[in-house]
């Protein structure tokens, strides 16, 4: 068996915190989430998660105005460029202070970053290679506090500047005569955004108390004059001087003033405030904490503390609506190009949604777990996963498209366990709320609840390999209750354990189950023989997870000790054991007072699974690591590093002793003044400010395992969320079948030869789409039957695929029509045998034929009838006639028109 998983996807948390952005084309969605970021392709439904990570969680995303690169930078200002094509980590930069936000110029060549109180603009990577890709132009210092945002000009030539301090200073991107800094008062709160307006100095400034101030600028864009040229041998000689005393070439630094004197404004830009508006109305008090400004639609978005959001036109300020999206803060918000899509993030519940506020719809509306995963388990073909988590919520997850379709929210309490019926249509879940809830996938509703006759709390489920037969493990009571999934009634009660049930599991292939508890004991009920218990394996500790081979004909039992333990239950006899604790590697968390190495001597596995061949076992627990297992030799095969992210606990084996102070860790202080994320710590006196809400490190562990029935992948639900690890990840150059002779020069040779077939299976075996594209439209029309009729099945599905994105850009119509219905008509029977994995790309090429059926026909009818108006017209005019001769003509001018109709839906058709 193959062991090179590697991560794919991430599911379950679409959003944490830091700006959202969209891509160039506006049909995409960069999201950061924790240390990576996810893609939401918004047209094609999909969610993708970038094979990258930073150190710690990333606060701030810059993109490029070409999308072709992203610089993601983390809460201590470590930096990462990537290519958002080729999917990788270009260069790496730490800027040694938090940075607040990141802004690329229109024209692409500068990027501006904030940090502290200043605003440091670098050159941007150029396309070429370079052996720094950060190169610093000039610094500017101006704000006293902290500074929060950034919006350029639209031609690049200037960049205004957010502060704590509630100024905005406005800065030239080049040394200009007339405009080198401006500062802007009029606010009392922090400036939360500033926008500048559609090719103007004009500017709009937005503080926290929700207030909105209109500047104008005396100043075009283009009145903006360049600096006179210094004297160059004064310049030459002060460039010799600095590069005696520096090492490193800095940037030029540019220091603003708030209060200039009369000689330092004379012939310079003036900005006076037109307006100032307030969103709250009278004795509200509700904080403005992000906004949005789409220049050419003149809409501004306001997001606020309690979840509202605001649409506003400006500059006149009249608002187009308002609405609640959620109860926590809005943290990001972000408009794509077209203005017709907004997407909001809320950190506090890691919501995400994209409203379309003309239609007044939702386009995307996910939300993750509001607290960790507990539990998780594949659905039978492998396309579906369903999460149990602690917020009582289960979810059922599309493992193709990486998006949640369905949340059911009846449990009470904390989600323990879910599971799916061996027809894949139905999940159970157990709960703490003493309850085991069965769910429809087809109409999606809760058609089942089990309950107990005295209530109690369910720590384990299990479902036998028919769906008939429910059974779930009690904490309380010890008890092991089995009910019928058909009558819902209670069958039986099985008792003999004298701890908590920390486990069950039904062997797949015979009527038995089995059960393990903190008594040290694992037991074999026979469903058959009036659930008597067929057998007792002792244990030298507490068991906490048991799980049989997918054949049936072994257990695999995780005791409190660290060992795994392998049994053939059918003679009670242990067949092999394997010490597992020194490969969890435990951290150490930043307020232990013990070693990592100590702590681990208490640790185990908390979860196991096998391998769908039943050759590995899989097995994690409160460590960040998971470890593959060979089952016969025993020897561990592979451990996974679950996650690199550092803002979790227990991530580091040593503690850094920097942290440690006389006084105890570092730790232990909660910095911040109430601000985003700091503590609000109240004076004496004050009754607003909670002093129980404090900053926590959430802890790094994995709490279930499952591999998918295919083999194939594997998922994990860890602090992160739910982690996908597989054998497909998706790569950019992605061969298929390659040899050795299957070369672009070999593909254009056969193609020159007319050996149209070979040719195109060459290209899909090199699946390089831009040499699919010339080979499938150099074949002749009048070949297409033949070719389709030949081609080898395996490959109609590949061509069918790449019909349906050529659709997409391609402006030969009929040429792709006439392939597409060759193909399914010769291959439909062939097709419909494997029609579920095949749906998705059907339903991609209806979509692509009915969009264009939609174009065509609407310009065809408009020609049409612009044509029958134009022949009417030219045979009236200049002529005086009878009324029985314009009655013969109209005749006439019908049957023309028709013929007329006839002829431009032909040249249609052929174009």
């Amino acid at each position: 068996m193959k062991f090179a998983y590697r991560f794919s996807g991430l599911l379950g948390t679409v959003y944490r915190r830091g700006n959202l952005s969209f891509t160039r084309d506006g049909s995409s969605l960069i999201s950061p989430v924790g240390n990576r970021i996810s893609v939401f392709d918004l047209k094609n439904n999909k969610c993708e998660t970038l094979p990258l990570a930073t150190r710690l969680n990333i606060v701030c995303v810059g993109l490029s105005p070409d999308g072709r690169l992203a610089i993601l930078i983390d809460e201590e200002g470590a930096a990462l460029l990537v290519s958002l094509i080729g999917k990788c980590v270009i260069h790496r930069f730490y800027f040694h202070k938090p940075v607040h936000s990141i802004s690329f110029s229109p024209d692409g060549k500068k990027f501006v970053i904030t940090k502290d109180n200043v605003a440091l603009m670098y050159h941007a990577p150029g396309k070429k290679r370079e052996f720094n890709a950060f190169v610093l132009d000039k610094t500017y210092y101006g704000p006293y506090d902290e500074t929060t945002c950034i919006d350029w000009t639209d031609d690049s030539k200037c960049f205004a500047v957010g502060s704590k301090d509630t100024s905005t200073w406005v800065f030239g991107a080049e040394r200009w005569a007339n405009l080198i800094y401006y500062s802007l008062g009029g606010h009392k709160d922090i400036i939360v955004a500033c926008f500048f307006e559609e090719n103007s100095l004009d500017l709009y400034t937005i503080s926290q108390d929700a207030a909105l101030c209109v500047w104008q600028c005396d100043t075009e864009l283009d009145g903006l004059k360049p600096m006179p040229p210094k004297d160059a041998t004064r310049e030459k000689n002060a460039e010799e001087n600095d590069e005696e005393f520096l090492e490193e070439p800095k940037g030029e630094e540019i220091h603003g003033k708030a209060n200039p004197n009369e000689q330092e404004t004379r012939c310079k830009v003036k900005y006076s405030r037109v307006a100032k508006y307030f969103f709250n109305k009278e004795g509200d008090f509700n904080n403005l904490t992000s906004a949005a400004y789409h220049k050419k639609t003149h809409l501004l978005v306001t997001g606020f503390a309690s979840g509202i959001f605001h649409l506003h036109e400006l500059p006149d300020f009249n608002l187009i609506h308002s609405l609640s999206i959620s109860d926590q803060r809005i943290a990001s918000i972000s408009i794509n190009c077209t203005g017709d899509w907004i997407a909001f993030g809320c950190s506090g519940l890691g919501q995400l949604l994209v409203w379309e506020w003309q239609s007044e719809s939702y386009v995307l509306k996910q939300q993750g777990h509001f607290n960790s995963m507990v539990s998780l388990a594949y659905s039978p073909d492998g396309q579906y996963i369903v999460t149990g988590g602690e917020d009582g919520k289960v979810k059922v997850w599309n493992t193709s498209s990486s998006f949640c379709f369905v949340t059911f929210t009846e449990h009470t309490s904390g989600v323990t366990a879910v599971t799916f019926t061996s027809n894949g249509y139905v999940v159970l879940s157990a709960s703490q709320d003493g309850t085991v809830r069965a769910y429809d996938l087809h109409r999606y509703r809760n058609f089942r609840t089990f309950t107990s006759p005295r209530p109690t709390q369910f720590s384990c489920l299990a479902v036998d390999s028919s769906g008939e037969i429910v059974s779930a493990g009690s904490q309380d009571s010890f008890e092991i209750f089995i009910w019928s999934m058909q009558s819902g009634r209670l069958l039986d009660v099985l008792s003999g354990h004298e701890g908590p049930i920390s486990s069950l599991s039904f062997n797949p292939m015979k009527c038995v189950l089995a059960s393990a508890s903190w008594d040290k004991t694992v037991k074999l009920w026979d469903m058959l023989d009036s659930w008597r218990t067929k057998e007792t394996l002792i244990l030298n500790s507490d068991v906490l997870v048991v799980a049989f081979r997918p054949d049936g004909k072994e257990l695999a039992v995780a005791a409190l000790n660290g060992q795994i333990t392998f049994w053939d239950h059918e003679n009670a006899v242990q067949t092999g054991s394997i010490e597992g604790r020194h490969d969890l590697q435990m951290g150490r968390k930043e307020l232990d007072k013990i070693t990592a190495k100590q702590s681990a001597k208490g640790k185990s596995f908390t979860t196991l699974c096998y391998s769908a061949d039943g050759q590995s076992i899989l097995a994690g627990g409160l460590s960040k690591f998971v470890c593959i297992y060979n089952v016969k030799e025993q020897i561990l095969m592979k451990k996974f590093e679950i996650s690199c992210n550092f803002s979790l606990d227990a991530m580091e084996e040593y503690l850094d002793r920097r942290k440690m102070t006389e006084f105890g860790s570092m730790a232990l202080i909660d910095e911040g003044a109430g601000g985003e994320d700091g503590v609000a710590i109240p004076l004496p006196g004050v009754k607003r400010g909670d002093m129980s809400y404090r900053h926590f490190k959430p802890e790094i562990r994995v709490t279930c395992l499952r591999f998918s029935p295919t083999g194939r992948s594997w998922a994990a639900t860890t602090t992160e969320g739910l982690l996908i690890y597989s054998l497909d990840s998706g790569l950019i150059f992605d061969p298929f079948e390659l040899d050795m002779d299957i070369t672009p020069g070999n593909i254009h040779k056969t193609l020159h030869q007319k050996e149209y077939m070979m040719a195109i299976i060459m290209a899909f075996k090199l699946n390089e789409k831009k040499l699919i594209q010339e080979v499938v439209e150099a074949v002749p029309s009048n070949e297409i039957d033949v070719i389709c009729s030949s081609l080898p099945e395996l490959y109609v599905e590949k061509l069918l695929e790449f019909l349906a994105s050529a659709f997409e850009t391609s402006c030969h119509l009929e040429f792709y029509l006439i392939w597409a219905h060759k193909l399914l008509m010769l291959h439909g029977q062939k097709l419909k045998t494997r029609s579920v994995k095949l749906l998705p790309v059907i339903q991609f090429l209806q979509k692509s034929i009915q969009r264009h059926f939609e174009d065509v026909s609407k310009l065809c009818e408009w020609n049409i009838y612009n044509i029958k108006y134009a022949l009417a017209i030219s045979q009236q005019r200049g002529m005086k006639r009878l009324a029985e001769e314009t009655s013969v003509d109209e005749d006439d001018l019908d049957s023309d028109s028709d013929y007329l109709m006839q002829e431009v839906h032909k040249d249609s058709l052929s174009s």
